[in-house]
């Protein structure tokens, strides 16, 4: 009974310390819920992605191989209607690489805890802001290019200095 107990403990005790510790990302990929960034790929030298995809004002994370390198980023669509984007990482924190976290209107670094105003992502650069990654709006889509996306490899593992 014991070890019916312990087995049935332990993983709860596991998600809750990942929920606190790291967030709730972490807690729900331990519970098989998957990784937190969609995979998108560069086609001709651009990512394109609908932009009903990214108009909830929630943030929708992803991920782009570009030259081997894993790169993370994420769009959200704020309020005032303005389509933004970011590095999944900044200047300060990336090698921890946690990146960030949406909570209501704040988009929060999930190594150090500092919270962004997410009207602010993609117009302040430098610190732990969340790094601006240019896109450009076409055909109810939105854009980015190879050369953008280059622009962050330095934030992650395997892309250079």
């Amino acid at each position: 009974m014991k070890k019916l107990l312990l087995s049935l403990a332990l993983p709860a005790v596991v998600v809750t310390l990942a929920a606190v510790l790291d967030g709730p990302a972490t807690a729900r990929a331990f519970l098989g819920f998957g990784e937190r960034h969609a995979s998108v790929a560069l086609r001709d030298g651009v990512v394109t992605i609908p932009l009903a995809d990214v108009s909830g004002g929630t943030a929708k994370f992803y991920t782009v191989k570009v030259h081997g390198t894993d790169v993370r980023f994420f769009i959200l669509t704020t309020p005032d209607g303005v389509t933004r984007s970011a590095f999944d990482a900044c200047d300060v924190c990336y090698p921890a690489r946690k990146g960030y976290e949406q909570d209501g209107p704040d988009i929060i670094c999930r190594n150090c805890g500092l919270r962004f105003r997410e009207d602010l992502v993609g117009e302040v650069r430098g610190g732990c802001n969340p790094s601006p990654l240019a896109h450009e709006l076409a055909d109810g889509t939105i854009r980015i290019t190879e050369a953008a996306l280059m622009e962050g490899l330095r934030y992650f593992p395997g892309g250079g200095s």
